[in-house]
C-alpha cells in the first residue's frame, strides 16, 4: 500500500516568558493511502499539537511532513480538519452550514449543490436541510460537520476527538456511523483520541505517544476478521480485550 503521509524527526516546543516547554520530540511515522490511523497518549503529550503540525497551522522546529512523497508545502493534497465541537453557525441552515467551505472557495455551483443534497440524503439528514443547528441532536450535528468537511473532497482527514463532546451512547453510534462513512469513501484518516476502546474499534494501526515531551513508544497494527467490519462489531470480537490490554500496558509503562 502506498504511503500517503510521512513524518520524520518532528520536534516542537512552546516558548513563553517562563521558559521553553518541549511538546514533541523526534516523532516519525507514516500513514498508508486509505488507512485509518489512530494516535493515543496521556493528556498533555502533544496529540493536538501534532495534528496542527500535520496540516501546517504551526511549523516544526525540526523534522519534515511529506504528502505523496512531496514536502507538505509543495503538495497540492487537501486536508480536512474535524474538531471536537461541530462549530455550526446557528444563523445558517444546515444546508448553508455544510456548504460554507465551498461558498468561501467560490465553488458552490449547481453540481456541488447536487452532491451536497445527495450526501444529506445518504447520511440521513435530508429532512433537516432547512433546519437550524439547534434543532438537531449532537450526533446529527457531527454528521453535518463531517459532510461540511467531506464536501471539500480532502485527501486526508484529521480528526481531533470529534466524538468526545457526545454522551456515551451517542458517541458509540456516531463513531460507528462516521468511521464507516470514512472507510466507505476510502479516505486516509488520522484520529486522535483518549478512548482506547474507540481507538481499537476504528483503527488500522495505533500510534502510542509517551508523556510530555511526546515520543513514539509503539505503533500497533490492529486486525479483525471480516465479520467484525464496523466499530461496534469490533468491540464484541475475541481479540478486542487483548488489544485493549496491550494499549493499556503501553500507556501505563514508564520510560
Amino acid at each position: 500500500m502506498k504511503t500517503k503521509l510521512e513524518v520524520k524527526g518532528l520536534c516542537y516546543s512552546y516558548h513563553t516568558l517562563a521558559g521553553e516547554t518541549q511538546a514533541l520530540l523526534d516523532i516519525s511515522f507514516d500513514v498508508k493511502d486509505g488507512e485509518f490511523f489512530v494516535i493515543v497518549g496521556p493528556s498533555g503529550c502533544g496529540k493536538s499539537t501534532l495534528l496542527s503540525l500535520l496540516c501546517g497551522l504551526i511549523e516544526p522546529e525540526r523534522g519534515t511532513v511529506s504528502i505523496d512523497g512531496k514536502a507538505r508545502d509543495e503538495s497540492h493534497a487537501a486536508m480536512g480538519y474535524m474538531l471536537q465541537k461541530d462549530h455550526l453557525f446557528e444563523w445558517r441552515t444546515i444546508f448553508s452550514n455544510i456548504s460554507l467551505g465551498l461558498e468561501i472557495q467560490n465553488r458552490l455551483d449547481g453540481k456541488a449543490r447536487e452532491e451536497l443534497a445527495e450526501m444529506l440524503d445518504t447520511y440521513g439528514l435530508s429532512q433537516f436541510r432547512d433546519a437550524r443547528p439547534g434543532q438537531l441532536s449532537g450526533g446529527m450535528r457531527q454528521r453535518a460537520a463531517l459532510i461540511r468537511t467531506l464536501a471539500l473532497k480532502p485527501d486526508i482527514l484529521l480528526l481531533d476527538e470529534p466524538f468526545s463532546a457526545l454522551d456515551y451512547q451517542t458517541r458509540l453510534e456516531v463513531c460507528d456511523d462516521i468511521s464507516t462513512i470514512i472507510r466507505t469513501q476510502k479516505k486516509t484518516a488520522v484520529l486522535i483520541t483518549h478512548d482506547l476502546s474507540e481507538a481499537i474499534s476504528v483503527g488500522d494501526r495505533i500510534l502510542v505517544l509517551s508523556s510530555r515531551p511526546g515520543q513514539v513508544k509503539d505503533v500497533i497494527p490492529v486486525t479483525f476478521s471480516r465479520e467484525y467490519d464496523r466499530p461496534l462489531l469490533r468491540r464484541n470480537a475475541p481479540e478486542f480485550s487483548a488489544y485493549f490490554n496491550q494499549l493499556w500496558k503501553e500507556l501505563r509503562s514508564h520510560d
